[in-house]
Parts: structure tokens; C-alpha cells; sequence
């Protein structure tokens, strides 16, 4: 580990934010093999069916809810946390550094602003708790699920929408709505996983969304070290065509699901709107599957990167208790 590694998160954020991804990949999972259940047979077929698959879907759904009214409480209530949440708030500061960093990539810019410090070898003081990036992937995301959230609760029962909102066109519109949306996202979170899953600096895995700052050292290695231990780093030599197979493999994914939203008739674009009417070439079909396989890759590194983090935490254990056998202090 490095000081690119240092914790920002509590350990309730970062368990928060492993159960909000494992939901997430069940709502995408669901929602995707009802929207493209010609491409995706197999997984409808896996998860018992349309009826199954709806179930499961619903569920996910509520507790989707349940996670946010959780975590705006925890945000909103208790000592110092109003704190935290005005942290994720956009600032001047944010604005001055997307006009500096696009200076910067002009040229006419020396060096990013403060606010826009991400892995750049910076200390943990240097670093902003969320750089104006951070923050805007935030606010997308939070934008997005609530959306999702009202327009799922509002299409749960069809026929009852259809009878509030008087018409069967208007019913079908939240429909389409709902289900664009959640083309646009999963497109989404699928670059998400390649951006820090894949990152030289991280790869495989990103620690700091998994290790929380209380057990997370300010520094590695020797107290005498006066980089931040960037000049450190080794590629693992699997980065470059893991990275190339995963990027490719990514791309596919995302432009076949765009592509298949527009031609796959059914839902979330009725049949007489669509200018197709199922899976209509091969390619098309393995490449929506590429995208299945992007989102178990989530999962796959979400859970090894909380497999990372027991380890580390039984490391610290380990080594909590040779000090005080030592006689030494342990730190809390």
C-alpha cells in the first residue's frame, strides 16, 4: 500500500457503499433480463422465470429505498455528520478547478487546482475527501436512483397507474421512462467498474472504498519516507492486457445495450415504437451478454475487495496484540 491508498471513508460508508453496489448489480440483473429477454433468456431462465425475475426485481427495489432512508439519516442526524454531507456539496473551489483543469489540458495551466487532486501522489492531507469529479459522479448517481426509485414505485402496478394517470399512453410513458433511465445507467456503472477497477494505480481493486480511514495508516513503510510511494508503484505485468480485454469487452457492452434499447421492441420501447422487434444479429446478442459479464465483474471485485479488507483488518488485529503482549499501547 501507498498513500494513494489512504482511507477517506468511515467503515459504515464503505459497508454502505458494498451493500448499495450488491443491490444495485440485483436491480440491474433483473431489470436487464426483462428488457432484453430475447438476449438474455438464460438469466430470466435462472432466476425462476418472468414472474421470478420480478419478484427478486421489486425487492431489490424496496431495499434500495430502505439503504437511502438509512443513509440520509445517518447523513442528516448525530454530531458532525451535517458536515460530511455539506463535504459532497458543489463550492467555488469546485467550479475554479474544472476551469483550471480545462486550462490545463489546454496547456495554459501548470498544474491541476487543489480541488482536482485524485491519484496524483498527493498526501492524505493534500487529497480533498471528494475531488469536483467525485462529487459530480455523486450527484449523477443520486439524481438517477431517486428517478428510478419514483418511477419504479409508480409503475409497480400497471394497472393502477394506467388508472391514475386516466390514459394507457401516459401509463407507458413512466414505463419507457423507467426503463431509458435505466439504460443510461447501467451504461453508467459499467465504465464505473472499468474506471477504478481498472486504474494503474489500483488495479485490481480499489482499497480506499474498501478499507475505512480508522484503520487505514496516514503513511507505509519507513517514517524517514518523503514521497508519497507513487514513485513506488510497479505495473503488474497483467495490467496492460487485462486492462485492454476488460476496456474492450466494456465498450462492447455499453454500445450494445444502447443499440439494443433502440431496436428491442418490447419494453422499455413498445413494439409498434420500435423500429425492430427482437434480437436481430448475433453480434448484438453476444455483445449485450458481454454486458452481464461487465456487471459480474462487479460483483467479483466488490467482493474481493471486502475479502481484502477482513484480511486487513485480521492483520491489524495480529499486530494489535503483539504490541500489548510486548507491553507497547495499542492505538484505537
Amino acid at each position: 500500500m501507498t498513500n494513494l491508498d489512504h482511507g477517506k471513508f468511515t467503515k459504515v460508508t464503505t459497508v454502505f457503499h458494498s451493500l448499495l453496489a450488491l443491490d444495485v448489480f440485483l436491480l440491474f440483473f433483473t431489470g436487464y433480463a426483462v428488457m432484453f429477454n430475447d438476449e438474455l433468456w438464460w438469466v430470466l431462465e435462472l432466476m425462476g422465470g418472468n414472474t421470478g425475475v420480478l419478484s427478486l426485481h421489486r425487492i431489490a427495489g424496496l431495499a434500495l429505498i430502505v439503504l437511502t432512508v438509512f443513509w440520509l439519516t445517518f447523513m442528516l442526524v448525530g454530531p458532525g455528520r451535517r458536515k460530511n454531507f455539506k463535504a459532497i456539496l458543489p463550492t467555488r473551489g469546485d467550479v475554479d478547478a474544472f476551469v483550471q483543469d480545462v486550462k490545463f489540458v489546454l496547456g495554459k495551466a501548470e498544474e491541476r487546482h487543489p480541488n482536482a487532486r485524485q491519484f496524483a501522489g498527493y498526501t492524505a492531507d493534500e487529497v480533498p475527501l471528494l475531488s469536483y469529479i467525485g462529487k459530480g459522479v455523486i450527484a449523477i448517481f443520486t439524481v438517477e436512483l431517486t428517478l428510478l426509485m419514483i418511477s419504479g414505485l409508480l409503475i409497480w402496478s400497471k394497472t393502477g397507474l394506467m388508472q391514475i394517470m386516466a390514459t394507457k399512453a401516459a401509463a407507458t410513458a413512466f414505463i419507457v421512462f423507467h426503463g431509458l433511465l435505466g439504460v443510461i445507467m447501467i451504461m453508467g456503472v459499467m465504465f464505473h467498474i472499468f474506471e477504478h477497477g481498472f486504474h494503474p494505480a489500483f488495479y485490481p481493486v480499489e482499497l480506499k472504498a474498501f478499507v475505512p480511514k480508522n484503520i487505514t495508516p496516514s503513511y507505509h513503510g519507513a517514517s524517514d519516507h518523503d514521497g508519497t510511494g507513487i514513485e513506488k508503484l510497479r505495473l503488474k505485468p497483467s495490467w496492460r492486457w487485462v486492462t485492454n480485454l476488460v476496456g474492450s469487452v466494456v465498450v462492447i457492452g455499453i454500445v450494445s445495450v444502447l443499440v439494443a434499447s433502440i431496436y428491442d421492441g418490447g419494453y422499455p420501447i413498445p413494439v409498434d415504437l420500435a423500429p425492430g422487434g427482437g434480437p436481430t444479429s448475433l453480434p448484438l446478442v453476444i455483445g449485450v451478454n458481454f454486458g452481464i459479464v461487465v456487471l459480474f465483474m462487479g460483483i467479483v471485485l466488490s467482493v474481493y475487495g471486502n475479502l481484502l479488507r477482513a484480511r486487513f483488518e485480521k492483520q491489524q488485529r495480529e499486530e494489535g496484540r503483539t504490541t500489548a503482549a510486548d507491553g507497547g499501547e495499542v492505538e484505537e
